[in-house]
């Protein structure tokens, strides 16, 4: 299995797939996790290098928040805090750098300054032109479940058939992508964990992650320090998160997970080294002499 994103190539064993990690660089005043510590475009760009010198092998920078109940920003905002960000970052790129809007005209820009991919959390489900803005490009195209809008997403989200409502919305959202001229292999699948989903969805979600493999892509997954795992611990707020992060993104090797899209690149990227050894030490067989 392979991502290519204009000219980088990721490649997974099908068998013991090694995670990528995509550290999240948020341009917005009012991320949930960050509350806007990166909205000045200098420190947006030296916390990007600092997530490559961590191990990041992707970035993916927003200039919009998709928390839920935001409301959405005009694309001349997004764009006026995207530009110098990415002005900086690909003129001499640590890592493939993605864009994470759902906007053409803003996909547009940043794919012409020489981005590698966008991030789409509606799943061409606010814009199908998106696709064809990447497929004009040559761009990597990343496709999110979402139920409802930022907005509304959280307003009590009901599914009668959970996995097959999520599953069959990604297969839709890349068979729209690949009629617009984006390559098979430059397309991955995210199931949206707190995009429009409760508590006990997004576990769900998480417990049945090869549910996805049918989809041929590569499986990408935004957990950090989502809502869901506060509540789990008791309503911690974000900066409290980091530890149900690792038990998550742990977890989601063993799933087959094949991008983590997370803020604490360096503990994270730790995390699951350690659990993609465990998954992948081999087994002895029966009466063999211990090691």
């Amino acid at each position: 299995m392979k991502l290519r994103l204009r000219g980088h190539v990721f490649a997974w064993d099908p068998a013991r797939p090694r995670a990528l990690i995509m550290g999240i660089v948020n341009v917005t005043p009012d991320s949930f996790a960050d509350g806007g510590r990166f909205a000045d475009a200098t420190a947006a760009v030296v916390h990007a290098q600092t997530l490559a010198a961590e191990g990041a092998d992707l970035i993916d920078v927003g200039g919009e928040s998709t928390r839920p109940g935001a409301p959405p920003v005009p694309a001349a905002v997004e764009w006026g805090r995207l530009r110098p960000v990415l002005d900086a970052l690909l003129g001499d790129p640590p890592c493939p750098i993605s864009v994470d809007t759902w906007k053409p005209e803003v996909a547009e820009m940043a794919l012409s300054l020489g981005a590698h991919m966008i991030n789409d959390v509606t799943g061409l489900g606010a814009a199908p032109s998106l696709a064809a803005v990447c497929a004009r490009h040559g761009a990597a195209l990343a496709l999110n479940h979402m139920k409802g809008t930022p907005a509304t997403m959280q307003d009590d989200p009901r599914y009668d058939d959970l996995l097959g409502e999520v599953r069959d919305r990604l297969a839709a959202a890349v068979a729209t992508a690949e009629a617009a001229g984006v390559a098979p292999d430059a397309i991955c699948v995210d199931p949206g964990i707190g995009f429009g989903k409760t508590v006990t969805h997004n576990l769900t979600l998480l417990q049945q992650l090869p549910a996805l493999r049918p989809l041929g892509k590569p499986i990408m997954l935004g957990p950090s320090r989502k809502r869901f795992i506060g509540a789990i611990l008791g309503d911690l707020p974000p900066a409290d998160r980091l530890e149900g992060t690792l038990a998550v993104c742990a977890l989601a090797v063993q799933g087959g997970v094949h991008v983590l899209r997370v803020h604490d690149v360096r503990a994270v990227a730790r995390a699951i080294r350690v659990a993609e050894a465990i998954r992948d030490a081999p087994v002895p067989s029966p009466g063999a002499p211990p090691p």
